[in-house]
């Protein structure tokens, strides 16, 4: 029997907020938290992006290139 390749993977993770007016949102990224991560490791800023219109055909792959592009943006305007 023929061994069916597996596909290259790619770590995402799901951030999910719950807001105090009952209203939440799931959020797809890179991993912020790891195996190795420290335990004290705290959130020090969070920034929303605008509201991008992505096509509904997008694929993982694009979606992650989209998700590296604004985390490349969000640390060039790190002071």
């Amino acid at each position: 029997m023929k061994k069916i390749p597996l596909n290259k993977t790619v770590p995402l993770q799901l951030i999910t907020l719950d807001m105090d007016d009952g209203k939440q949102g799931i959020f797809v990224g890179v991993p912020l938290v790891t195996d190795d991560s420290r335990p004290d490791t705290n959130i020090e800023n969070i920034w929303f992006s605008d509201v991008q219109n992505i096509p509904d055909d997008l694929t993982v792959e694009q979606l992650i290139k989209l998700v590296g592009a604004q985390l490349c943006r969000c640390q060039s305007t790190l002071q």
